[in-house]
């Protein structure tokens, strides 16, 4: 679905809020007070605080797929080459999105107090990147440049959980690397390229280890 800037304006804004206090507690009000719109608005545009949020993860997520979609249909990368561009993708979307980023944590640290509709949306979401990254992946396999048999379920939850885990302990991240004089953004910079350098390793040890090991034999 295209969304035009008021809609767009509209997401941007539940987004934050949603970030902040939480789908729960945040209200349609709240969401018209702070984008100073009516109420009535968001109710034509969307109908429900539920169908706002619904509309909120297909924005970042067609974002998410259609990067990954390019990458695909790109013939002149090789699949490592695509893997890493990959990574640097998936690194740089969740760095830059903290608030959906939070909404994503947030749910997934509730387990007691979940809500539906988000946790269905993070699931099928879930789904849809899994199988991005499985096609990259498979694509390589079949071109004998990665290795069969590989976990790349494994492979996505040690992706997204790294970099998941880097993002909440960024003050602990700040203060072993030394880089207390350092403002937020470098710092940010800073924790972005080790997480590249290492997730890049990671994959490339997992895809093509044992075949650059029969290789080299």
């Amino acid at each position: 679905m295209k969304y035009n800037p008021k809609q767009l304006q509209i997401i941007a804004v539940a987004e934050k809020l949603f970030a902040a206090r939480g789908f729960s507690a945040t209200s349609v009000r709240d969401i018209s007070q702070e984008a100073d719109i009516n109420v009535s608005m968001i109710s034509y545009y969307f109908g429900s605080k539920e169908k706002l949020i619904e509309s909120l993860f297909e924005v970042r997520s067609q974002e998410f797929r259609k990067r990954l979609d390019d990458l695909l249909m790109n013939l002149d990368l090789s699949p490592l080459q695509k893997v890493n561009l990959m990574i640097d993708g998936i690194v740089d979307r969740i760095t830059e999105k903290q608030c959906f980023h939070n909404i994503v944590v947030r749910e997934q640290l509730s387990t007691d107090s979940r809500t539906p509709v988000i946790s269905e949306l993070l699931r099928d979401l879930k789904i849809k990147n899994l199988r991005s990254v499985e096609s990259i992946i498979h694509e390589g396999q079949e071109l004998g440049e990665f290795k069969p048999g590989v976990n790349i379920f494994m492979l996505y939850t040690a992706l997204f959980g790294t970099i998941n885990q880097a993002l909440s302990t960024k003050t602990f991240y700040r203060s072993i690397n030394g880089l207390e004089h350092l403002p937020e953004i470098d710092v940010e910079d800073h924790m972005k390229q080790s997480l590249r350098v290492f997730l890049k390793k990671m994959f490339n040890d997992a895809l093509t280890q044992e075949l650059n090991q029969v290789t080299d034999s």
